[in-house]
């Protein structure tokens, strides 16, 4: 737990630093997590693309068993490209694994292209707006039920359900205005992507708080978060130059590091954070991308205490 005001999660290094498939800096990382002042640990999800990037269901499971305190969280699974049947199964399983520790981050994407994966893009918001439907309903009611364009059963069993209740928390990832107004309507926290600024979410608080007041719903039901891509490092011009490298690797696009990370020195982090803590973010997702383990210990000691 979060010995400042301000809860911190840290990312799990998903991109295994070999293709061996070596599980044990992942492991090695965790385990140091769960001893520091962290909240949570996060993964993303890649399904395509050249960087090695872990599933995330699976990746959680293994850290599951490797934990007991921390929260366990994935921002965001691309809920289009999944079918929620078999995913509200998979979820179910990792918060009974997990002791009812699952945070479910879901996200429309946009990115990746629907047919590759069997779907069309016709009808996408429907289809992310039934699918989140179908795995609430799977896990809340006995015999399930449901009636939609997509998808149609009637009095289905699915077991184990979640051990929290009604279900895992869902968080949302999402940037336009449609996208923020549905994480209020359906969901119980928002967090900020790393892809995005601060600027950017000043601007996202705003509209979630303009919808909370609009769907009569209490602002403490809702939790609001950010994910941040940062370093701490003195030397600006070497920060730069790894974050650049990071961007341009996950993303195609270099120059977000200096749009949207976060860098310098400690003091220097410290301060643009606490700015992101002033704009009313009541959690952050902390997210280096070099020198991990040494951020992971630096970040606790020096940055969260201090939130």
């Amino acid at each position: 737990m979060s010995t400042g005001n301000t809860p911190c999660g840290i990312g799990i290094p998903q991109d295994l630093l070999e293709p061996s498939g070596n599980m044990q800096p992942i492991r090695d990382f965790v385990k140091r997590a769960e001893t520091l002042n962290y909240d949570s640990l996060w993964v993303t999800e890649s399904i395509l693309g050249r960087t090695l990037v872990l599933e995330p269901v699976s990746i959680l499971s293994y850290v599951a068993a490797l934990t007991e305190r921390l929260r366990l969280g994935v921002a965001v699974v691309l809920l289009t490209l999944r079918n929620p049947v078999q995913l509200a199964k998979s979820f179910a399983s990792l918060d009974l694994m997990s002791q009812g520790r699952l945070d479910v981050g879901v996200g429309m994407g946009g990115h990746v292209p629907e047919e590759k994966f069997g779907y069309t893009s016709k009808g996408r918001v429907r289809r992310f707006e039934e699918a989140l439907q179908v795995m609430k309903t799977l896990w809340t009611e006995p015999e399930a039920s449901f009636s939609g364009t997509f998808w149609d059963f009637e009095g289905i069993s699915m077991k184990p359900r979640p051990v929290q209740q009604p279900h895992p928390p869902i968080w949302f990832g999402a940037r336009v205005p449609a996208a923020l107004k549905r994480a209020v309507k359906y969901g119980d926290a928002f967090m900020g992507a790393g892809s995005s600024s601060s600027a950017d979410f000043v601007t996202q608080y705003s509209l979630i708080q303009q919808y909370l007041e609009e769907a009569d719903r209490d602002p403490t039901t809702f939790k609001i978060s950010k994910r941040v891509y940062l370093a701490v490092d003195p030397n600006h011009n070497q920060a730069e130059q790894r974050l650049r490298e990071w961007f341009g690797a996950r993303y195609g696009r270099p120059e977000m590091a200096a749009q949207v990370a976060i860098w310098g020195s400690r003091d220097e982090v410290l301060d643009k954070l606490g700015e992101l803590v002033q704009a009313r973010a009541q959690h952050l997702l902390l997210d280096p991308v070099y020198n991990l383990t040494e951020h992971l210990n630096l970040l606790a000691e020096e940055i969260v205490p201090h939130l």
